[in-house]
């Protein structure tokens, strides 16, 4: 059959128009890996004080291992962005969860800290390979006007992830140990990852690209509801011009100053995130707080992030991405100084003190998520997924500095700790003022005329 003369116009076709239930269905299984990749992400925080009675440890032997863990999710970031820029996100993603999934199965087999450390920096590698990817994957099935919500609705699934591996945990470690949860966390992504292989399509973006992958892209556009002729063509009017996914590309005059405060924004912010992480309950002892509450204040923290998201998600997408990422880092900030005058020791001020760990982790991680869609949009297609991976790294990176550096930063006192968490969304907040393109709001499908 002969290629048809007029070549069709991918930017607008996949740009405008409905959220289909079948995209819907996309961004569902992709959001799903990322489930996976919350609980393995945070399933060794679970199993360490099992760890600790069985190969008779101290907790901060597990210290190293943690950061290990962050940086092999630093490291598997920028590979999972030329892998599924050079190659395609769906087997990106798949590789990656299968990766994590296999290290996550191996470690039940652990029986050394020094094992533990390498399956971890491994399981890492994979989590932080996934996350690029997936978000790549539901930012190009998305229409333009959704896609911050297709994004931010993916990445809640991380510390979803994180809260339903909790439940789980508090089932099977009593019963049958940490050994069964690591095999758990390690067979269910190995087992999902063959059912995306088998269900889930390529991103239209990336197969219009390629002359070969333009009859997968015609069936792919007919189940979205954008039907085209046989035999078509295919150009992008709207996709500007990035180059190969290279960190050069990322770092070129036309991406330079957004990377710059991307990656400002990522690092500060994201290390703030894993402090509280890692060491709020410990912080929250010193002040003379019990165990339970302490655990409840994570929780708080948590449940804060999963309601931050899903708001910050309606108004980036009703304002832009400036107001409210800009006055989320300030408030976050805000919050974060403010919880250092509720007396924490006080029995009647916990009900105050868990709102204001619920308000931090709304502002925090919804700034965070946020960042992600903005990463999405920031990038043309072909550097996209290592624009996010990228960026994600750099996070990570400040994840390992604030695991290293939590304790130091407890023995100081509560004003440190708190203040270090508002420090850092104050530089978040910079970083992201000097981001030149945010992106508008777009209020209805007659302004969605350019491809992000």
């Amino acid at each position: 059959m002969g290629i048809v003369s007029a070549a069709v116009d991918s930017a607008p076709l996949l740009g405008n128009g409905r959220w289909t239930t079948y995209q819907r269905f996309l961004t569902f299984i992709s959001a799903l890996a990322i489930i996976f990749d919350g609980f393995d992400i945070q399933i060794l925080g679970f199993a360490i004080p099992s760890l600790m009675r069985e190969w008779v440890l101290p907790r901060a032997a597990f210290g190293p291992v943690l950061a290990v863990g962050l940086a092999g999710m630093a490291a598997g970031s920028p590979v999972a962005g030329y892998v599924g820029d050079r190659f395609g996100r769906r087997p990106a993603l798949v590789m990656f969860l299968t990766l994590f999934g296999a290290a996550t199965l191996a470690t039940s087999f652990a029986d050394s800290i020094f094992a533990l450390g390498v399956l971890r920096f491994l399981t890492g590698l994979g989590t932080g390979g996934a996350l690029p990817n997936a978000t790549a994957l539901v930012a190009e099935f998305a229409p333009l006007r959704n896609r911050p919500v297709a994004v931010k609705l993916t990445l809640v699934c991380v510390p979803l992830g994180g809260m339903l591996g909790g439940v789980l945990a508090a089932q099977v470690l009593p019963a049958l140990g940490w050994r069964a949860l690591y095999r758990l966390g390690g067979i269910a992504p190995l087992a999902f990852g063959a059912l995306l292989w088998s269900v889930l399509p390529e991103s239209p973006r990336f197969l219009a690209h390629n002359p070969r992958n333009w009859p997968a892209l015609e069936g792919l556009l007919g189940r979205m509801g954008r039907a085209v002729a046989a035999g078509s063509a295919f150009r992008d009017s709207g996709e500007r011009t990035g180059g190969r996914g290279s960190i050069r590309a990322l770092l070129g005059p036309a991406h330079r100053r957004d990377t710059a405060g991307l990656w400002l924004a990522f690092l500060f912010c994201l290390g703030s995130i894993y402090l509280v992480f890692g060491w709020l309950p410990a912080m929250l002892m010193t002040q003379g707080v019990d165990m339970a509450s302490a655990s409840r204040g994570l929780a708080a923290y948590n449940l804060g992030g999963e309601v931050g998201v899903l708001v910050w998600a309606g108004l980036v997408t009703s304002l832009g991405s400036r107001r409210p990422l800009l006055s989320g880092a300030l408030a976050a900030a805000g919050s974060a100084a403010a919880i250092l005058l509720i007396p924490a020791q006080a029995s009647g001020s916990r009900t105050l003190l868990l709102a204001g760990l619920a308000l931090n982790g709304l502002l925090a991680n919804a700034v965070q998520t946020s960042m992600y869609a903005l990463a999405a949009h920031l990038y043309p297609t072909s550097i996209r997924a290592s624009g996010i991976a990228y960026a994600a790294g750099i996070g990570r990176i400040g994840g390992v500095v604030s695991s290293i550096c939590g304790a130091a930063i407890i023995a100081v006192g509560p004003v440190a700790y708190w203040g270090t968490l508002a420090v850092s969304m104050v530089i978040s907040f910079t970083g992201l003022a000097w981001v030149r393109s945010h992106f508008p709001a777009i209020p209805s499908e007659h302004h969605m005329q350019r491809s992000a």
